[in-house]
């Protein structure tokens, strides 16, 4: 439905008021989109869009081929059928296809209605999931757009299906009725998740030195409504504790920042950022899965600081046709999810154990991974267009040559953090660094809603790590070790400081980390054999069967390791093995375990000093009640 004179000038002066568009974005004509659901039953959307103020001409359709926070492509296009477009006076327009994402429309007199349905049915946090109970919305799986109108205004009209009461959360500009939103441009728009149905909704308010943003959570769930307030509550000591790292929130656009939850059996696992929303899914329900949504919610909502604002420049502004390649992730992705569970456990919402074992899981996989000797952290970031939510139909190796930039970025976190604190006595952390970089980058960076004007660069981290730390040097080999190189910090030295101890089962006997699974003819290892370990060095490999090992028949994975655990690191181990049909033999000469853990020394039987017990508070304690 075409937008009234009066609703434009509303739009417009709305952005004047709110928004703060440069003069020139005013005199631009809105694309306005109408969202309808006549076939939601189907998981069909019915899309209207119009755009005005067309120049001479194609106009150029396009569907995005990736989607804010993703980094690989997603064929949004496979979609989207029934396309048809209009002029002004509801003639039909040509419309023609020159590739799989676009379509061009000729004819027209600078205006062009076109129509669509796109069909929907993947709830989580990059796709659009339509049915007869709410309408799940990730704008690049859903809008068609057309170059250059990348800085036009928008609006977008909601309808709803009949004889519903649904209502929109998003973090969409308020429109002239509860139906109706805005966007400053293109960027904005695209990065806006919205939820259209029959959610549950809190609000609160959490004041910072500057301001008092509200904080709104819509929940979509089969729980009850206590399940709800008891998610609230936790969402806000996690909203408050990440606070206190950077010493205030961002200027959210309306002042407003929106947890958008989908907790419903169909939902996949995911967690996506925004400017000034999140959108989380999970097939779990708030009382079975309270730990792991607020570890999701926990990494998303520290992205509004890292990454949202304080942003690199491989990644502004976002490309909507192409893969987003980045070497930050590391620190984009993997500093964030070493400050999740950090802030969760400041705010007392998970143990010191469970803290230490999820350090323990980064540390041993950036430690023991064969990945590690062929590629540095930045250039695992780079490789974000194949693994992130990636579908190949041909194999890979990567389980032994690739490490996640989120496993290996929270290494780095912990030992920078911890670093800091050793040279310094505890008077410079990761914390200054953070709030350093957002002082530098996040805060002063942005001036159109959807555009970062500061982004940095790889050498704009050192430098401002150089700054904080005092010592140019100090950052200068720590990225050239850790960072851009292949090495990794003396784990153990520095966590003993806190009182944790890093160890390993070197004394048990260790064949590789072989994935294994019941086969009728023996026990097939269904996974990459490591590169390195013993059954690699043996000449195992993925899909051959275990038939005998130690001159034991195996039947059971649980054989297998037995049959290992009973032997000592150095002694020979026996193999028969069929491979496409063929019986062989080998001998694997077995090591000592190298995989590793972290646990605090009370657990290992060891006593903890004083001044390990105040490292460690310092460290772990709560920031919003000893903030610097």
């Amino acid at each position: 439905m075409l937008a009234s004179p009066m609703a434009r000038r509303l739009t417009v002066r709305a952005f004047l008021l709110v928004v703060l568009v440069p003069l020139c974005a005013h005199a631009q004509a809105p694309v306005a989109y109408r969202l309808s659901f006549p076939e939601a039953a189907h998981h069909l959307m019915q899309v209207e869009a119009t755009f005005s103020d067309i120049p001479a001409g194609p106009l150029e359709l396009r569907m995005s081929r990736s989607s804010p926070g993703r980094y690989a492509i997603h064929e949004f296009a496979k979609n989207v059928f029934d396309v048809r477009a209009t002029d002004d006076m509801g003639r039909p327009l040509p419309v023609a296809r020159p590739n799989p994402y676009q379509w061009d429309v000729t004819g027209h007199t600078g205006t062009v209605r076109v129509m669509y349905r796109v069909f929907g049915d993947r709830l989580d946090g990059t796709y659009l999931a339509i049915d007869a109970t709410h309408a799940h919305i990730n704008m690049p799986a859903a809008m068609m757009w057309a170059r250059g109108f990348d800085r036009h205004p928008v609006t977008v009209r909601f309808e709803r299906p009949t004889g519903t009461s649904w209502r929109v959360a998003t973090q969409l500009l308020p429109g002239t009725d509860a139906l109706s939103f805005t966007a400053p441009n293109l960027q904005y728009l695209m990065d806006s998740p919205t939820e259209f149905g029959p959610f549950t909704m809190r609000t609160f308010t959490v004041p910072d030195d500057r301001r008092t943003p509200v904080f709104r959570v819509a929940v979509h769930h089969k729980g009850t409504e206590a399940d709800v307030d008891n998610l609230v509550r936790d969402v806000e000591a996690i909203v408050r504790e990440a606070r206190h790292i950077f010493g205030e929130y961002p200027a959210f656009e309306n002042n407003t920042y929106t947890f958008i939850a989908d907790y419903l059996p169909a939902a996949h696992g995911d967690g996506m950022e925004h400017r000034n929303s999140t959108i989380v899914t999970s097939s779990s329900s708030i009382a079975l899965g309270r730990l792991e949504l607020l570890d999701t919610i926990a990494h998303e909502f520290f992205h509004v600081w890292n990454v949202e604002r304080i942003r690199p420049r491989s990644l502004e502004p976002f490309n909507f046709e192409e893969a987003n390649m980045s070497g930050e992730l590391w620190f984009a992705e993997g500093f964030t999810s070493y400050y999740a569970p950090l802030t969760m456990k400041r705010a007392g919402q998970t143990t010191l154990r469970a803290f230490a074992r999820e350090m323990g899981d980064a540390i041993e996989r950036v430690t023991v991974s064969p990945g590690r000797q062929l590629r540095s952290a930045v250039e695992m970031s780079r490789l974000a267009p194949f693994v992130d939510s990636f579908a190949s139909v041909d194999s890979t190796n990567f389980s032994n040559t690739f490490i996640s930039y989120y496993t290996w970025g929270t290494a780095i976190g912990l030992g920078l953090d911890l670093s800091l604190r050793e040279r310094t006595e505890g008077k410079v952390t990761l914390d200054h660094y953070m709030r350093a970089l957002w002082e530098r980058f996040g805060r002063p960076g942005i001036r159109v809603p959807g555009y970062v004007e500061t982004p940095y660069t790889l050498d704009d981290l050192k430098s401002v790590l150089g700054g904080v730390a005092g010592d140019e040097t100090f950052a200068q080999e720590f990225f050239a070790q850790y960072v851009e190189g292949r090495e990794i910090p003396d784990y153990a030295r520095l966590l003993a400081r806190a009182g944790l101890l890093l160890r390993s089962n070197a004394s048990r006997a260790f064949a590789g980390a072989l994935t294994l699974q019941d086969d009728p003819a023996g026990v097939r290892i269904t996974a990459d054999v490591p590169y390195g370990s013993p059954a690699y060095r043996g000449g195992l490999e993925r899909d051959d069967v275990l038939v005998t090992v130690g001159g034991t028949k195996v039947v059971r994975a649980a054989d297998v390791e037995k049959l290992i655990a009973a032997r000592k690191p150095g002694e020979p181990l026996p193999v028969v093995y069929e491979r496409q049909g063929v019986r062989t033999s080998t001998a694997l000469t077995l090591v000592g375990d190298p995989r590793l853990e972290v646990l605090p020394f009370e657990d290992a039987g060891q006593a903890v000093s004083d001044p390990q017990r105040r490292f460690r508070d310092a460290w772990l304690s709560s920031a919003a009640r000893n903030s610097f």
